[in-house]
């Protein structure tokens, strides 16, 4: 079961990128983040034509989080329970006998904003959500941009980027609450070259030097952790003319 997460910033400018991609890749789960298309406007019937299954929950110019899968999608949740927001952040749904969730995570702009508080309080809220979903579901996929960097591992200047957002101990000391639900980076399962990144900023021919972030991840439970095969960044996607500024996170499942 192939599995993936990629932050396209704008289905409408990247459909055909994605088109292709899924052709190419054929992936039995994409989540896609960033779509910033109104539900009217999501272009269903396009995947329709390739075979594949949609759920989907957006807003106009921001935000939007998408599931196309292989198979029917069941049980689809698009907000966290019990917390209030206008932002379309989250998907979630049954997949087979996978059940899936994609996030688009607060991006907290700067450390020690008002966004940033947001951040942490969301990310709390998710936490609490994921920790109910694995009771139900032991077999969980947990996918998205994240908009945090786990270790210096994944950061292509540790030092410029320390304490910054993205990469702060708040921010980090949050992912890991989620991971020891009992989730684990599905990348970091196995050895890996070093400086692989998922986004790359669009200024200074970033991503030509190479200098990006890996904030773009697919975590997995206990259950599934024995069946990842492999789990890489696809960074072909990335080349393309006009790409989003991040490449697709893959993680794949023999079950």
């Amino acid at each position: 079961m192939k599995i993936a997460s990629w932050n396209v910033n704008s289905l409408k400018v990247r459909l055909e990128q994605v088109l292709q991609w899924l052709e190419h890749q054929r992936p039995d789960v994409l989540g896609l983040q960033e779509t910033k298309l109104v539900d009217d406007k999501f272009p269903a019937e396009a995947f329709a034509e390739l075979g594949y299954h949609v759920a989907f929950s957006g807003q106009p110019t921001y935000n939007g989080v998408a599931l196309i899968t292989n198979t029917a999608l069941a049980d689809p949740v698009t907000a966290i329970p019990g917390f209030e927001d206008e932002q379309k952040r989250v998907i979630a749904a049954t997949c087979g006998e996978v059940r899936v969730i994609n996030l688009y995570v607060v991006n907290g702009q700067e450390v020690g904003s008002d966004k940033f508080s947001y951040k942490l309080s969301w990310l709390e809220a998710a936490t609490a959500w994921i920790k109910d979903e694995l009771t139900r579901h032991p077999k969980l996929v947990v996918m998205g941009d994240f908009n945090i960097a786990p270790d210096d591992r994944d950061v292509y200047d540790p030092e410029a980027w320390h304490e910054k957002i993205l990469c702060s101990t708040p921010e980090r000391e949050a992912l890991q609450a989620i991971l020891d639900l009992g989730l684990h980076d599905s990348f970091r399962l196995f050895d890996q070259p070093e400086a692989v990144y998922s986004w790359w900023d669009y200024r200074a021919a970033m991503f030509r030097r190479g200098l990006g972030l890996r904030i773009d991840l697919v975590l997995c439970s206990d259950a599934l952790k024995s069946a990842c095969e492999t789990s890489y960044i696809d960074k072909e996607p990335r080349k393309l003319e006009r790409p989003s500024d991040h490449a697709p996170a893959v993680a794949e499942f023999v079950l």
